[in-house]
């Protein structure tokens, strides 16, 4: 095994936040780049690399978007990017085991553990060999600068607890795109 990239196509990094601590506000980030080098024989030897770009935020509500990229949150104008760098990974089970690794979001890099389920794997000769992954962990906004705090009622208007959903196909590099990788 190799080089692997995650198909643009068929990837999803969404999270949610309590609203009032009732309703729970999702949202996605529409572009995200992830690379890596994929053993599945020895997940153990596997290692990732994710850059999100902020200003791609979305929650199907423009204010709150914008919100979302204001100097209250992100600060997209400051960074531009959320970055994630694998450090570890533990295989628990054929199909679940923990990804381990450096979150960046707003210049304060945190260790954060996924929570990681293989979905399967598929060889086509026109789509590509892919594997199919899930992983989901749980981080507090606070940790990473996002200070809001405003309260309505005795309740948070946001969480402090954010939940993260990424959901990825994973494509394995063909020799000759591998090759341009590593030059």
């Amino acid at each position: 095994m190799g080089t692997w990239k995650f198909d643009p196509m068929h990837t999803q990094v969404e999270f949610s936040a309590k609203h009032l601590g009732m309703m729970t506000v999702r949202g996605h980030f529409a572009e995200v780049i992830a690379t890596g080098q994929l053993y599945p024989d020895q997940p153990e030897r596997s290692s990732f690399d994710v850059t999100i770009n902020t200003a791609s935020i979305r929650t199907h509500n423009e204010q709150r978007d914008n919100d979302l990229r204001s100097s209250t949150f992100l600060e997209v104008q400051k960074y531009p990017t959320i970055t994630f760098k694998s450090t570890k990974i533990e295989q628990k089970s054929p199909d679940r085991g923990t990804l381990t690794g450096d979150l960046t979001i707003k210049g304060v890099t945190k260790p954060v553990t996924l929570n990681v389920v293989k979905y399967g794997e598929f060889n086509d000769p026109r789509m590509g060999h892919r594997i199919g992954y899930a992983a989901e962990t749980r981080i507090n906004r606070k940790d990473f600068g996002m200070e809001f705090d405003a309260m309505l009622d005795g309740k948070f208007i946001v969480s402090h607890e954010i939940q993260i959903n990424i959901e990825g196909e994973l494509v394995e590099a063909e020799e000759k795109e591998a090759a341009r990788t590593v030059a």
